[in-house]
Order: C-alpha cells, then sequence, then structure tokens
C-alpha cells in the first residue's frame, strides 16, 4: 500500500469469493420448492462510508449504475443509514438473481476502489407460509452465508429454525462454520 493510498483511506483489496454470493439464487428454488420458503423481493449490501471523496465518490458511482440497469431488470434502490453508522444500500427486485447481480456490483466496485475492509454483508430477506420473516446473511469477510430467524418480540431469535435451515441448505450454501460468528441484525430495513 502506497502513501497516498493510506491517506485516501484505501487498503489491499482481498480476493473475493462471487460465486459464494451467488450461491443463494439456486438456495431460494430450494427454499421455494422444498421448504415453502419465499424471496420478499428485497436485500441489500450493509457497509461503513467513509469521509473521504473517493469512497464517496464510488458509493455514489455505483448507486447511478444500479439504478441505471435496474431500469432494465425492474430493480429499485434505496439507501438509508442505521443508528451504528453504516450504510444499507437496499434493493428490491422479486427476481433473486438480479439481487445477487445487483449486490455483486456493489461488492466489486467497493473491492475494485480498495475499500473491501468496508464491506460488513449482504442480507436476503425471505419469508416461510406463516409470513415470519428469515433472513439469510453473507459475511463478505469470512465468505460464508448464516440463517437469522428472529422470534417473537424484544431481539429474541430462533437458534432452532436457524440450525433447521442450516441443515435443509449444507450442500446449496457454504456456511460459516462457527455458529458464534452468526451475528443478528436487528432492525433490517428489508
Amino acid at each position: 500500500m502506497g502513501f497516498l493510498d493510506a491517506l485516501l483511506g484505501k487498503r489491499k483489496a482481498t480476493k473475493n469469493a462471487p460465486d459464494r454470493l451467488f450461491a443463494i439464487t439456486t438456495a431460494a428454488i430450494t427454499l421455494e420448492t422444498g421448504h415453502d420458503i419465499r424471496p420478499r423481493g428485497s436485500a441489500a449490501v450493509v457497509f461503513q462510508p467513509l469521509a473521504t471523496g473517493d469512497f464517496q465518490q464510488i458509493a455514489a458511482d455505483v448507486e447511478e449504475l444500479v439504478r441505471a440497469t435496474g431500469q432494465e431488470t425492474g430493480t429499485t434502490v434505496a439507501t438509508s443509514e442505521d443508528t451504528f453508522g453504516y450504510r444499507w444500500f437496499e434493493l428490491h427486485d422479486p427476481d433473486v438473481e438480479d439481487l445477487a447481480v445487483a449486490i455483486n456490483a456493489v461488492n466489486d466496485s467497493l473491492t475494485s476502489g480498495g475499500y473491501s475492509d468496508r464491506l460488513l454483508c449482504a442480507v436476503f430477506a425471505f419469508q416461510d407460509a406463516s409470513d415470519a420473516a428469515i433472513y439469510f446473511i453473507y459475511n463478505f469477510k469470512r465468505g460464508g452465508w448464516y440463517p437469522f430467524v428472529p422470534a417473537g418480540g424484544a431481539q429474541q431469535r430462533s437458534n432452532e429454525r436457524e440450525l433447521q435451515l442450516k441443515a435443509q441448505l449444507t450442500g446449496e450454501l457454504p456456511f460459516e462454520p462457527e455458529l458464534e460468528r452468526w451475528f443478528p441484525l436487528w432492525g433490517t430495513p428489508i
């Protein structure tokens, strides 16, 4: 890493594994046909923004790119910030593959700009037959998926259901092997 990169806040890019991210497209088919769990037509990329001009330009460019391609695919974009200062790049499209492509575009843009360390995760929203929310979270840094199933009220989750989903999709998704790294995302805007 050069002096200018350090000054601008860029980091050395890490190796990406887009095939792991796109595994959600085949898992979505298995979830719907075999387990009556349907996509909700929403996904998001969560990242920690930087105040540098370079980072802000990359984020604006990728948002513009996704909006432009969304006119063809039907993908819509919204952004929000949570109470922890993370930016949510929210995508809406009934096609899971379109959502995965858009998330990969955000991932590629931030990574090629040297900001892969700012990426937190990608989140895909699903619902079961009773309309209960189920989220599949992809951790960019670890290259693994895990389910998050909120249950009941005040920040409770269904660990049993999460483990059941892992067992049902073990051949489909590369799961995060360390269960203590299955972090919940409370207040997900999608």
